[in-house]
């Protein structure tokens, strides 16, 4: 019991409410596109927004943009347990970390928690955004892959600005 109001205190603290709601945001952004998508896309050959974009409804069974796809075998049982125990270490680099870490490792937890919701119900994650320029098609995605990616993309361009100003 003391446990439990413990870590409650923690993950509701003047520090860890915006990274809290920024997970549970993209966590439910997330759930509700794919409903969405799952919904309207499932039973046809998807629909084209315009010259660039389509939604057409892909199962991953594997990791970011359906890279390792497998059977749902001890393999992909294996590479989700992984992806659980990222997540586990991401929540306490959130505690650790300054509120900027904070945030952007919150937008990959709650982006990984929306994929791997999705690994444990489905077998698969399904993606539906698919950008292409004519014939050339980038992978398929959702929207808990592009929080991931962002946040990905801002922690790298944060520390490449932060270790290029060290070296000036």
């Amino acid at each position: 019991m003391n446990i439990s109001r413990n870590v409650k205190n923690k993950i509701f603290s003047k520090e860890l409410i915006v990274p809290t709601l920024l997970v549970i945001f993209s966590f439910f952004a997330d759930r509700v596109s794919k409903i969405y998508a799952i919904k309207h896309l499932m039973n046809n050959d998807g629909y084209s927004v315009n010259d660039f974009l389509n939604f057409d409804l892909v199962w991953n069974t594997g990791i970011g943009f359906g890279l390792f796809s497998v059977e749902a075998n001890i393999t992909y049982h294996l590479i989700s347990l992984l992806i659980f125990i990222v997540i586990i270490f991401l929540f306490y680099l959130i505690t650790k970390a300054k509120f900027t870490d904070k945030i952007l490792f919150s937008m990959i937890v709650g982006g990984a928690i929306g994929n791997l919701y999705d690994r444990l119900v489905y077998f698969a994650v399904p993606d539906f955004i698919d950008f292409h320029i004519n014939q050339f098609h980038w992978f398929t995605f959702n929207i808990a892959d592009i929080f991931i990616s962002i946040g990905i993309i801002l922690i790298i361009i944060k520390d490449l600005s932060l270790s290029k100003n060290e070296k000036n």
